[in-house]
């Protein structure tokens, strides 16, 4: 008997977490060794935080940050303009029976939680005044 999910079920199978992990590994190497020969992405240093992996594990969505700032919609752009050298690399270096389409995206969680946070304490400070 085999298992189904509901409709409303959105979490990622374990599968899709651990392909999603091992090609997080693949893709920080990728990065950090300089195959890339982008202008917008010469002297960056890019972290991937998460990659997400469809449930079919045909399309990647990986979500970066650039350490040390700058211009983050150019290095997105970037990095989406050479996804398909990234996707050859990433060929080599991980071994799956389809190799993921890759898209980037900039990690906006990190400005979610300092504003989270800042509410926050917006808050705790109002209720001391009171």
């Amino acid at each position: 008997m085999t298992r189904k999910s509901s409709a409303g079920s959105r979490a990622p199978s374990q599968r899709q977490l651990r392909v999603g992990e091992l090609v997080r590994g693949a893709l920080m190497e990728v990065l950090q060794r300089g195959y890339l020969r982008d202008p917008d992405l010469v002297d960056v240093i890019i972290t991937v935080s998460e990659v997400r992996m469809t449930p079919d594990l045909r399309m990647a969505i990986a979500y970066f940050m650039p350490l040390g700032g700058g211009d983050e919609d150019a290095i997105e752009a970037a990095l989406n303009r050479a996804s398909p050298a990234i996707r050859g690399e990433l060929n080599k270096r991980v071994n799956l029976r389809f190799s993921p389409k890759l898209r980037f995206s900039i990690d906006r969680t990190f400005d979610e939680a300092n504003r989270i946070g800042s509410l926050l304490q917006d808050t705790a400070r109002d209720g001391e005044e009171s």
